[in-house]
């Protein structure tokens, strides 16, 4: 399978910038969070890539050869967005017919297994489902479809926390029966950290970090203590976010550790989730 390569991508509306000048790789058989504040531009950046949108400077590369208005090349990409991108009176079973029309082999075995788990009728108008059922009528198409990089915004919007369980577990299990690159845009960061494999940040129209979740996360910490043996620790430190209730502190840094710095008794050093370092290297740092 070949990889997506991004080059030098910048999107302006007008003065306005929304990305600026973004450079990275998509590799196969991946799975990607892309995680960003509302506006920071996501939604723009995979609506671009898959040609839905067009950047002002830069190219997107499959291969080799460029996306832009490739039929080979689109037919290995999928976008599930919250954009309805279907007629009005179309029906689940209809989403189904078009997806195979337009990728080929569409996997109607397992969408008849999704629907009945999920308890959506394939003979019901989109139209006429609820905000969720919807969103699922619109993932089971993802899962299903014949396409080697799938890139899903705002996969869950309008699922109950049963239904987003679910599909973190079919996603898995699609993904093992069938290696390919799925990109998550989300929100609910925590529920995606045990999926994603790397993380894009994006924050003032960049990536502010672009590396595997994992070593994002070995260096991500919460320190906290009496105030100022907190402040003489960290007097080194970039200190991205804090706190201070009565006389005790905590400050999160993203960033390494000496191993030969002494750790004060008082002082405690844990590990932080993902979505308390993207909130501290994102909102935080600007507090």
């Amino acid at each position: 399978m070949a990889t997506l390569k991004i080059n030098q991508l910048t999107k302006r509306f007008g003065n306005h910038v929304i990305l600026d000048n973004l450079t990275f790789q998509i590799e196969p058989n991946k799975i990607y969070g892309l995680l960003g504040r509302n506006g920071a531009g996501k939604s723009t950046l995979l609506n671009i890539i898959n040609n839905r949108n067009f950047p002002t400077d830069g190219e997107i590369l499959l291969d080799n050869s460029l996306v832009n208005n490739n039929h080979d090349a689109l037919q290995k990409l999928f976008l599930m967005s919250e954009t309805s991108m279907y007629p009005k009176r179309t029906r689940v079973s209809d989403m189904f017919q078009l997806a195979n029309d337009g990728y080929g082999q569409f996997n109607f075995a397992m969408a008849h297994r999704l629907t009945h788990s999920f308890g959506v009728d394939e003979k019901a108008y989109l139209s006429n489902l609820s905000t969720g059922l919807t969103t699922i009528a619109k993932l089971i198409t993802a899962l299903c479809v014949n396409a080697d990089f799938i890139f899903l915004d705002e996969p869950t919007l309008g699922l109950d926390a049963g239904h987003r369980e679910l599909f973190y577990r079919e996603l898995m299990k699609t993904y093992e029966e069938r290696p390919r690159t799925f990109v998550l845009s989300t929100h609910l960061i925590s529920e995606i950290q045990n999926l994603v494999e790397h993380v894009w940040i994006l924050d003032h129209h960049q990536f502010i970090r672009n590396e595997d979740v994992n070593d994002l996360l070995a260096n991500a910490y919460a320190i906290s203590g009496p105030a100022k043996l907190v402040d003489e620790y960290t007097s080194d430190l970039t200190i991205l976010d804090q706190q201070t209730l009565s006389n005790i502190k905590t400050v999160y840094v993203v960033q390494p550790l000496s191993e030969n710095k002494v750790i004060p008794d008082q002082i405690k050093i844990e590990h932080i989730d993902l979505q308390r370092a993207f909130t501290a290297l994102t909102i935080g740092k600007e507090n």
